[in-house]
């Protein structure tokens, strides 16, 4: 179980350094995007959902790191309903927030070995919330743990995470509100990645991340939970070239997402195939 007042505490620090390092920055990049699907899954929903994505997305480095930001408006159609009854879809925001400390420039001392170009620590938090029939996320994660930062074209991060995750669901359903649970704490194996490369003459990058999230306990309705596995990754060109813009300004590429056991609901059991998403999009990116 994780203490409310550590959770607090820790968020606000964290959001603390995310300004100091934002206003001591050495580079950045903030981008505005958009992408769509519509073969979109959510848990003990058999529907097929379409949903359009809005996100806005900042990293930058600083003296001894760097910072990670992501804002997603995810906008359901009707088939992930607003509320018992309705024709209007649910509407969603997940926030993601890390910063990892590079140990070298911290410490002054190489932690360089084989693949591996440094050492991290990487901290942050996760939360969201959405206003959908049945559930209604009201999520809280806190994260910790060691990074590796291998040696490659653009970058792969490679991190060992303990989560401190709790929600505080109300179903519209059932009318019930459901106070505020702390899960297990667990662990989730992470990679994110941003890797320059070409065909012939296109300008292209294979972007993504790929979390392996241990099973996190019983739910709050005392259910076990199930390990989970999100990869979502894509390939990008650089079609700002194409236009005689700034080179990365603007990005178009195809997208998927592969998401069993989503929310650690087993898609074997009452969950059903909601849990299990396979799901091609759309993308595209500005960046300035």
């Amino acid at each position: 179980m994780t203490h409310p007042h550590f959770n607090y505490a820790v968020l606000s620090a964290a959001l603390g350094l995310a300004c100091f390092s934002a206003q001591a920055a050495d580079w950045s990049d903030t981008s505005i995007g958009y992408r769509y699907g519509t073969d979109y899954a959510e848990p003990f929903n058999a529907n097929a959902i379409s949903k359009n994505i809005l996100n806005l997305n900042h990293v930058s480095g600083y003296k001894y790191g760097s910072n990670f930001f992501n804002v997603d408006l995810l906008l359901s159609d009707e088939k992930d309903p607003s509320s018992k009854g309705s024709t209007n879809g649910a509407q969603e925001v997940y926030v993601v927030y890390r910063n990892t400390l590079d140990l070298e420039k911290v410490t002054g001392k190489s932690f360089k070995a084989g693949p591996v170009r440094g050492l991290g620590l990487t901290t942050g938090f996760d939360f969201n919330t959405k206003t959908d029939a049945g559930y209604n996320s009201k999520k809280r994660m806190l994260v910790a743990g060691p990074t590796l930062m291998m040696d490659v074209p653009g970058f792969l991060n490679i991190g060992l995470l303990l989560l401190w995750e709790s929600n505080a669901p109300y179903s519209t359903f059932s009318g019930i509100s459901t106070p505020r649970y702390s899960y297990d704490t667990h662990p989730m194996l992470n990679l994110a990645w941003g890797i320059p490369f070409s065909i012939g003459a296109l300008p292209l990058s294979f972007e993504g991340f790929a979390n392996f999230i241990a099973a996190k306990g019983k739910n709050e309705f005392g259910v076990d939970t199930a390990a989970e596995t999100n990869i979502d990754m894509q390939v990008m060109y650089d079609l700002g070239s194409l236009l005689g813009a700034s080179k990365n300004s603007l990005k178009l590429g195809l997208e998927y997402q592969y998401w069993k056991n989503k929310f650690g609901n087993d898609s074997s059991g009452a969950a059903g195939s909601g849990a299990y998403a396979r799901t091609p999009m759309i993308r595209v990116e500005y960046h300035f």
